[in-house]
């Protein structure tokens, strides 16, 4: 099994406990190895590295947890580096979210105005992060789980030559969500999910031995008079049924815009003021459990749950333990979509084999689909360049293209306000 030293950026985090509990899970893949916890607080950092190692006390895995907020000295010698983190914490997601209702345009954390900035943010801190692994860890993988990861990605490809892969278990996900709203059993759901990051169709979609979609619109046929139908589900159900195929779930903002714009700002708190509120009970169970003698993570009291980023494990495991397999990833195109930019960053399935992950040839988007995955995908290399190198007319240029806004004064206001309210995680040439 590959023993490797791994550095993860964001090990402090409210998701970082669960990220190491899947390591462990995993354990037997990665014996002998040592993971570096990178953060910048080091009071977080302390409680999960005394979790950390105490679950793998606790369940008898050789794998040694230490923890820095030296970023440069963590990373020297590397085979992969994790990130997963958020500049700013909730308090800049709430500034996401918040302000481009003040403007009528939906305020989300990947997508529109708040996905903009949120890249704009974590693009900032990925470039420092390429450069120390150019000089310390050059032949070493990222793996990235920063949102919104296609911008982060298109980024990083853009600026170095490090090897990068970007994750998201979407693909996974999305079909079993459909499933659910149309009252079939998700463990009988395989699909083939493509496009860009949190914009992908299906290709493929089966239900055992048949074809799922005639299914989801016979669901949809006899529940569309529902009215105690839950909104997300039938919005899924509706939209799988119209469009013959399974979308992810963040294209309910754009087909269904007015009616989440008006959810959204009916609503007393936006999603960053909720999770806030349950911050302190996540930190309060960490502590627990970092000295308990039989450590178990609840998942009500874990954000995200109680094995995060589960996907990562699992793809550096095939890459670094040479499996043969097949995962979603997000990589550069190369020919994997008909249609789209070999250099684009694209969701595809990723082959895995000698330690190299290619995507898998996989067709065409249904025309149907395709215009506006094709849109987003223009809005991705925009805001990607504004990120690298940019400034505030090209941001606003980028803000305007993105198809929750196609509006310059629109676009122009919020950017100068969003841009002002965090100015302190952006670069100076993007305020100006």
């Amino acid at each position: 099994m590959a023993r490797i030293k791994l550095a993860y950026i964001g090990g402090g985090s409210t998701r970082a406990p669960g990220t190491v509990a899947s390591f462990i899970n995993q354990g037997a893949n990665f014996s002998g190895s040592e993971i570096v916890l990178v953060d910048l607080d080091p009071e977080h950092l302390a409680v999960v590295e005394g979790l950390a190692r105490n679950l793998a006390r606790h369940l008898a895995v050789d794998i040694a947890f230490r923890a820095t907020t030296d970023r440069r000295a963590a990373l020297e010698d590397c085979d992969a580096v994790l990130t997963s983190y958020r500049p700013g914490g909730f308090e800049m997601r709430y500034l996401d979210e918040s302000i481009p209702l003040q403007h009528g345009v939906i305020g989300q954390e990947t997508q529109g105005p708040g996905g903009f900035f949120m890249a704009m943010r974590s693009i900032a801190v990925m470039q420092g992060i390429v450069r120390d692994m150019e000089r310390a860890c050059p032949r070493a993988l990222l793996v990235n789980y920063t949102n919104p990861i296609n911008i982060v990605s298109q980024a990083v490809t853009a600026m170095s030559d490090v090897r990068v892969v970007s994750l998201c278990e979407g693909p996974i996900i999305f079909p079993r969500m459909v499933a659910r709203a149309a009252g079939l059993d998700p463990d009988q759901v395989s699909a083939v999910m493509i496009g860009i990051n949190h914009g992908s169709w299906s290709v493929s979609h089966c239900y055992g031995d048949q074809d799922l979609i005639p299914l989801v619109r016979d669901a949809w046929d006899a529940a569309r008079g529902d009215a105690s139908l839950d909104p997300h589900g039938r919005r899924l159900l509706w939209l799988a049924a119209a469009m013959g195929s399974i979308p992810a779930d963040y294209f309910q903002y754009y087909y269904f815009r007015e009616e989440l714009l008006a959810e959204l700002r009916a609503k007393r708190t936006t999603r960053a003021q909720d999770i806030m509120v349950q911050v302190p009970d996540y930190w309060e169970h960490y502590r627990e459990q970092a000295v308990s003698p039989t450590p178990v993570l609840m998942p009500e009291r874990s954000r995200g749950g109680i094995n995060e980023l589960e996907l990562a494990i699992d793809v550096l495991d095939a890459v670094f333990n040479e499996r043969d397999e097949v995962w979603p990833v997000n990589v550069v195109n190369a020919g994997g979509i008909d249609g789209l930019p070999d250099d684009l960053v694209v969701e595809v399935p990723g082959h895995i084999s000698h330690g190299q992950i290619k995507s898998v040839p996989s067709g065409t988007l249904l025309p149907q689909t395709r215009g506006l995955v094709e849109m987003l995908a223009e809005y991705q290399m925009l805001a990607a360049r504004v990120a690298v190198e940019g400034d505030r007319r090209s941001g606003i240029q980028a803000l305007a293209a993105n198809p929750l806004v196609l509006s310059i004064a629109a676009a122009t206001e919020i950017y100068d306000e969003m841009s002002a309210a965090q100015a302190a995680y952006l670069p100076e040439r993007l305020r100006r």
